[in-house]
């Protein structure tokens, strides 16, 4: 077992509990398949779920997460990792102006290879300024 899959097993022990819904696997598989439209979960599959053995794919973790009322990022990652994103969003966000925006939009809708040539001008921009460390000889 990993530590994320202990993790996530924690993670969905607690969403039950605040929701009311036994961490049995019996209840769990019976009350998610009700919910989910692709191939049933089995009971085993619970069971390993809850045991920390392994983790839901993407879309079972989307359907347990809008029955259990918590965020799907939550729910998977827990609650420190999303708090760690959305503070390096809101720097990136306070710290980019109009116009570095526009630049940003302007170079994504360039063609991939003039994508490489600016960010190559970059870099050496960067390297010169002694912003980004010299590249070490091959």
């Amino acid at each position: 077992m990993t530590q994320a899959k202990i993790e996530f097993a924690k993670r969905l022990h607690d969403a039950l509990a605040r929701t009311g819904v036994a961490a049995k696997p019996a209840v769990i598989e019976r009350e998610f398949n009700q919910r989910y439209w692709g191939k049933p979960v089995t009971l085993h599959a619970v069971r390993y779920w809850l045991r920390g053995e392994s983790i839901p794919t993407h879309d079972k973790i989307l359907c347990l997460a809008e029955w259990l009322g918590v965020e799907p990022s939550v729910l998977r990652y827990g609650e420190g990792v999303v708090a760690r994103v959305r503070e390096r969003r809101k720097t990136w966000d306070e710290g980019v102006g109009y116009q570095e925006r526009e630049i940003f939009e302007l170079f994504l809708k360039l063609p991939v290879p003039q994508r490489k040539v600016a960010r190559e001008v970059i870099l050496a921009l960067a390297r010169a300024n002694a912003i980004l460390p010299m590249e070490r000889p091959g």
